[in-house]
């Protein structure tokens, strides 16, 4: 027997679902940070990890026309890469969690993750690579569903498990604000600069996006600005200095941990 609430929430879900990629978040912090740089007589670069059907690559490109910039993506879904490429994007297929990241250490202006990091494990590797990429002073936009959304919340005092994080799904990790900067400034290799919100169940769009600005941390989407630090070396040397009961990735194929 369907629970009338999950159907309620289904359908709520259908209504405002696009509001969750912060389309609108990324274009506009991406014209804030790489501005300055595009600025300069040089071409500025930006990576997107898994970066779909383009779409927040083509808002960054719409958002700084003005500036010289170098479409840089990482997809291995075929139709990804093809339409990445009719859009003028240099595609890379690799392996997030396991394999290097397919650039020179500190060549990257600014690197968007937007809906990824909740699909992975190697999270330390992945945001190793991240830090490795970066010039120091660039920029990371992290997109995640909100493990302690309201919505999220609501269904937890029914006992029903989080639409983020359900057994019968995609997601393998589960985020909330404060858990997430403990673990990204962890070493000092990041800072969170900003944080916002991206709908709100069980609102309607405008409701919802007025929510989201008011109350982030209780969105359905956050979204995170985070600036790479003046330190050298890899946020991998957090893992090495801890002992966690799993083999999370040290180096590309070793695990370690």
């Amino acid at each position: 027997m369907n629970n009338p609430f999950v159907s309620w929430a289904g359908r709520v879900y259908v209504k405002t679902e696009y509001l969750n990629f912060g389309r609108e978040i990324i274009a506009r912090w991406a014209r804030e940070v790489v501005a300055v740089r595009g600025a300069e007589p040089k071409t500025s670069r930006v990576l997107d990890i898994g970066f779909g059907s383009g779409q927040d690559l083509a808002n960054v490109r719409a958002a700084l026309s003005g500036c010289r910039l170098d479409l840089l993506g990482i997809d291995c879904q075929p139709s990804h890469v093809e339409q990445g490429r009719q859009q003028g994007v240099t595609v890379y297929c690799k392996d997030i969690e396991r394999e290097p990241f397919p650039l020179a250490e500190g060549s990257v202006d600014l690197v968007i993750a937007n809906q990824i990091i909740e699909h992975t494990k190697e999270i330390f590797w992945v945001f190793s690579e991240i830090s490795r990429v970066l010039k120091r002073g660039g920029h990371a936009i992290v997109g995640v569903p909100n493990m302690a959304s309201l919505h999220n919340r609501i269904l937890f005092l029914f006992g029903i498990q989080p639409t983020c994080l359900e057994l019968l799904g995609p997601h393998v990790r589960g985020v909330t604000y404060r858990d997430f900067k403990k673990f990204v400034e962890t070493g000092g290799f990041f800072v969170v600069k900003e944080l916002k919100g991206s709908n709100f169940y069980p609102f309607p769009p405008g409701v919802s996006k007025l929510l989201s600005r008011v109350f982030p941390a209780l969105s359905a989407s956050l979204f995170f600005l985070i600036e790479r630090t003046q330190k050298q070396g890899q946020f991998s040397e957090v893992l090495r200095s801890r002992s966690f009961e799993t083999p999370f990735l040290v180096t590309g194929g070793t695990p370690g941990g």
